[in-house]
């Protein structure tokens, strides 16, 4: 699984110009699935995602984990971060899952997450979606869970 944070004041997904998810302060977290990803790798993804320390303590140190502070969490799937570059120009995206796996994993990510943390919205999988957020700091961390 590959996975992009980012640290937010705030964050929503639009789709057909309705909102469909929104959160306040808190994550966004981009997601894709990859043809050999399971739902452990989703799992792993989210728990360390949710116990990541980087919102800051009452010293301004990165020590607060998104559960610590209680904030909100924006999952949106986004196949296009498995690009492959090393071809041209055009981007390949012949690193995803297909759609029936990245469409299952995905879910899995939305019920493991809501499972684990109250706070949580999302996108729709394969939606034009339109994505708007403040970022706080800014914090970009990538990640990848690997089988």
């Amino acid at each position: 699984m590959i996975g992009l944070v980012q640290r937010v004041k705030q964050a929503k997904v639009e789709v057909a110009g309705q909102t469909i998810g929104e959160i306040g302060p808190g994550l966004l977290l981009l997601v894709c699935a990859e043809p050999t990803d399971s739902e452990a790798q989703a799992e792993k993804l989210i728990t360390k995602l949710l116990k990541l320390r980087i919102f800051s303590d009452a010293a301004g140190k990165m020590n607060l984990s998104l559960q610590d502070v209680g904030g909100g969490l924006l999952i949106v799937s986004q196949f296009t971060l498995a690009a492959d570059l090393a071809g041209g120009n055009r981007p390949s995206f012949s690193g995803a899952a297909g759609p029936e796996l990245g469409r299952r994993l995905y879910a899995h990510c939305l019920t493991f997450a809501r499972a684990q943390h109250g706070l949580v919205q999302s996108g729709e999988f394969g939606a034009d979606m339109q994505v708007s957020l403040i970022n706080d700091g800014p914090v970009t961390i990538p990640m990848r869970i690997i089988n």
